[in-house]
């Protein structure tokens, strides 16, 4: 089986709760699939382009993985999006396309119950929405996204039960990606 690459965007690993089960689960498995971890890649926040080009290259299925809060990513994951998908690697060229037909996913953890990301509820919007610009990036880029792994309710519905349910859920969508 072809591993899984997981980008890992989370500023506060040690005190996530649901991001960090998932990374613990993962590392089970290094035969199957490699951890990423940006934040404590980049503490300075200063992105090696050229390492993460070279990484991008050698996967074709690539996960970002991190929680959702203001309705976005964190800003590293923005920042890396920035720098390392570049005119004449990621697009624009003949040599360029270099992400052209990668599976890539976005695996969210949210704080809200998933009935508050829709028309009717507090945030009006659905998940698959409010990451659109992830969408067109990857259509922008060639690449081949697919549907989002979500966990809603970290806030206030994030027994341990749930949490340790979500890991089962993550692996088996990350195994058919």
């Amino acid at each position: 089986m072809e591993k899984v690459l997981v980008v890992v965007v989370h500023p506060n690993m040690n005190e996530s709760v649901v991001n960090k089960k998932w990374v613990e689960a993962l590392s089970k498995w290094p035969d199957r699939y490699v951890i990423h971890d940006l934040y404590a890649l980049y503490p300075s926040g200063k992105i090696d382009v050229q390492k993460e080009q070279m990484l991008m290259e050698q996967y074709n299925r690539i996960v970002f993985q991190f929680p959702f809060y203001w309705f976005s990513s964190p800003p590293l994951l923005k920042q890396w999006q920035d720098e390392v998908l570049t005119h004449g690697w990621a697009y624009g060229s003949k040599s360029g396309y270099k992400m052209k037909d990668k599976r890539i996913a976005l695996a969210i953890s949210a704080g809200v119950d998933e009935a508050e990301y829709s028309a009717n509820g507090e945030y009006r919007y659905t998940l698959q929405q409010l990451t659109a610009p992830f969408e067109l990036t990857c259509q922008y880029i060639k690449a081949d996204y697919r549907p989002l792994f979500a966990f809603y309710g970290l806030e206030y519905f994030a027994t341990a039960e749930r949490i340790e349910e979500s890991v089962g859920a993550y692996l088996t969508f990350l195994n058919t990606l």
